[in-house]
């Protein structure tokens, strides 16, 4: 993790593999394929997120082979598996928005009901931070170059809207957990 106990593209790349072998037992290649599939589809292709070996959860003790070999190999999260993805799932996000940040708030989403409720509200709380934070910036954006004209001023309006129409719907989906 970085200092502000946020996530390395690794992070996110191993967040998204223990996750999915919470939801149950997967081959190798099928697990490698899932993970591949879900953050390319979120962020873009990324080597700095895809880069990243499923092969090093085995050997960290996080996963186990309960058959096959190679791609066939079936893996299964173990405690200490379950452990890790607990951990990531309560790091810290980013206060700027970028393609990381959204891979590692989607996959918070994906993977929230590992945590419990109190939990779950914490994550809620600091998405909703981030928002905030990210509102705020552009908000004083806004106030600065106010006067320049062009059509900054618009652009700034329409983040700033989509800003507070995500931090409805998080305030809405807090309500609910």
């Amino acid at each position: 993790m970085y200092a502000d106990n946020t996530l390395t593209p690794k992070e996110a790349t191993r967040l998204c593999a223990l996750g999915m072998l919470a939801e149950g037992d997967k081959a190798y290649a099928e697990l490698a394929a899932g993970v591949r599939h879900f953050v390319t589809h979120v962020m873009g292709p990324s080597l700095d997120v895809l880069g990243t070996s499923i092969e090093l959860l085995k050997y960290e003790g996080l996963v186990d082979t309960t058959g096959g070999d190679g791609d066939a190999a079936i893996l299964r999260i173990n405690d200490s598996g379950m452990e890790e993805l607990r951990t990531l799932l309560l790091a810290n996000l980013k206060q700027a928005e970028n393609d990381l940040n959204k891979l590692i708030t989607a996959l918070k989403f994906r993977f929230i009901d590992v945590l419990s409720a109190e939990e779950r509200q914490q994550q809620l709380d600091k998405m909703l931070h981030a928002i905030e934070s990210e509102m705020a910036r552009l908000e004083d954006l806004r106030v600065y170059h106010a006067e320049d004209g062009g059509h900054l001023i618009d652009w700034l309006d329409r983040e700033i809207d989509d800003l507070e129409s995500r931090h409805a719907w998080l305030e809405a989906k807090r309500t609910e957990v």
